[in-house]
């Protein structure tokens, strides 16, 4: 198991990448990782103001309980070539520790695949390190290729949000079919 800013060992050529802990100097492009997510997960009204997810990634990293990382080349290893974000959260019911996946993202190109992988797996082993029994993460059900990658790694659909738009909403479906 590696940890992170250590270099990765998952499928050929892994060693030209590394995961490391994000950094001040990573927010731009954490903050243009966090801009693609929210327009994948909610088009025409996605949150896209770079202020606001500044602030809200900045206030993560570094701090107690949060995993964020970062994916880079080994010979460019101050370019974020992929994101990661794991919250500790505490049942209120149970006590027991468990992880708040938020976030997972990576520059397009040929190793797009290998980056999320890489990633994933060093949240896992992150989890794993912290004691936590369980993670839970949302994805859009448009998003074929993270509900592939959550399944590579052994998560399972397990809740479905429905949602009704009111049918005078801006852009709302008034709910259509059952």
């Amino acid at each position: 198991m590696t940890g992170p800013g250590q270099p990765a060992a998952a499928g050929p050529g892994a060693g030209s990448f590394l995961v490391r802990n994000a950094v001040d100097a990573d927010l731009a492009a954490i903050v243009a990782f966090e801009i693609d997510i929210a327009m994948v997960s909610f088009g025409d009204e996605a949150i896209t103001d770079p202020a606001l997810h500044r602030r809200r990634v900045s206030g993560a990293l570094g701090k107690p309980g949060e995993v964020t990382l970062v994916a880079v080349a080994a010979a460019e290893p101050d370019a974020a070539l992929g994101w990661a974000w794991l919250s500790a959260r505490t049942n209120s019911l149970t006590g027991a520790k468990y992880g708040n996946f938020r976030s997972l993202a990576v520059a397009g190109g040929p190793d797009r695949p290998q980056l999320g992988e890489l990633l994933l797996a060093e949240v896992l082993a992150a989890a794993d390190a912290a004691g936590m029994t369980q993670l839970t993460g949302k994805v859009h059900a448009a998003n074929l290729g993270m509900r592939a990658l959550y399944r590579k790694f052994g998560f399972t659909a397990t809740h479905l949000t429905m949602e009704r738009r009111a049918p005078d909403a801006p852009d709302g479906d008034p709910g259509g079919a059952p």
